[in-house]
């Protein structure tokens, strides 16, 4: 479990191919920690990467490793290039959470439709799978690559396919210590619902079936 508030930006420095030629075939990783205290940090242990919850399998002074399946790579976004990535070590008894419940699981990929200034801060806009829109609420939380947000707007459109649009806004602080000051327009991005939707529409569901 995590919480969304990112920990330090790492950057994926290596990334090797298990299967040289097998279109099917996953990846080795090697991540600069950045500012990430790896000291607590043991093989195994779980660390979110834009998000995406992966696996410690090799750690030295400067970073650790993670593998990462064919099936991870087509369903997460900047997980595949050398770049900077949202690093957060996994949750434990005791510590705060400044964010919100995170699994670290990617529901979903959205799509930047607007990332603008607004005075001091930054409006981001991006459009959600219609699947992901019963789990969007104004004032809702949202992951968006591994940063715990709050939804300030949220908009159906009656697109083909149906999309859901929805505004979030950035303050420096988190413009400064994140990757989403790297965002474009046009630029997708890892999404995870907040947990506790997720199970209301479960048991919404249930009890009309």
């Amino acid at each position: 479990m995590f919480t969304g508030i990112v920990a330090a930006v790492g950057r994926i420095e290596k990334i090797e191919s298990f299967g040289i030629g097998q279109s099917d075939a996953g990846v080795h990783l090697h991540i600069h920690a950045g500012g990430l205290d790896l000291s607590d940090v043991g093989l195994g242990d779980s660390i979110a990467i834009q998000g995406a919850c992966m696996t410690v399998v090799s750690k030295d002074a400067a970073g650790f490793s993670v593998d990462v399946s064919r099936e991870s790579l087509r369903l997460t976004m900047g997980l595949d290039a050398v770049g900077d990535v949202n690093l957060e070590k996994s949750l434990r008894v005791g510590d705060q959470i400044g964010g919100h419940i995170v699994s670290g699981h990617v529901d979903g990929l959205g799509e930047v439709v607007k990332f603008e200034p607004v005075g001091e801060s930054w409006e981001l806009v991006i459009q959600a799978p219609a699947s992901l829109a019963p789990f969007l609420a104004y004032k809702g939380s949202i992951t968006v690559n591994g940063v715990s947000l709050t939804v300030n707007r949220v908009e159906d459109l009656s697109l083909s396919p149906a999309v859901t649009r929805f505004s979030i806004n950035l303050i420096p602080h988190t413009i400064a210590v994140t990757t989403l000051k790297h965002l474009k327009v046009g630029q997708q991005v890892n999404l995870e619902v907040d947990t506790i939707a997720r199970y209301v529409q479960r048991m919404l569901a249930y009890q009309t079936t």
